[in-house]
């Protein structure tokens, strides 16, 4: 027949490799599927929160009400007489508001040194603790 063509074997890419089963594959039979096959009232239904469920059954008196309420005029009184006593000692409103941000600042800066300290401990394959002895560091610094 004139026209048809025929590769040579040479020329034909190699048969793949018969597959073998891997780790965590379906046993033969089984399906990939991770849902079982069907209409499941379970599986279509929303999301139901345990802690929600757990809120509404701990429903609060009037008398819980009244007791958390006298707790925060309690706490409000308290926090109004600390503002009382360092306003007479001299500090004013703008300088504790420099104060918290430099705590902020401060807080951040040791939250990165924390973070230097993990990494060359695990690259050095030590503990932190070793690392503050090291460093001359107080453990609760």
């Amino acid at each position: 027949m004139a026209g048809t063509f025929t590769p040579r074997p040479e020329a034909l890419p190699p048969s793949p490799a018969p597959l073998t089963p891997t780790v965590g594959a379906p046993a033969p039979g089984r399906s990939l599927r991770r849902t079982p096959v069907g209409v499941s009232k379970r599986l279509n239904a929303s999301f139901k929160s345990p802690l929600l469920a757990s809120q509404q059954t701990a429903e609060l008196s009037v008398v819980d009400l009244q007791n958390e309420l006298g707790d925060l005029r309690k706490k409000s009184e308290d926090l109004d007489k600390q503002i009382a006593e360092l306003t007479s000692e001299g500090y004013t409103l703008e300088e504790l508001n420099q104060h918290i941000d430099q705590l902020h600042e401060y807080n951040d800066i040791k939250d990165v040194g924390q973070i230097l300290l993990g990494k060359l401990a695990m690259v050095r394959g030590v503990t932190i603790k070793d690392l503050y002895g090291e460093f001359g560091l107080e453990l609760d610094d």
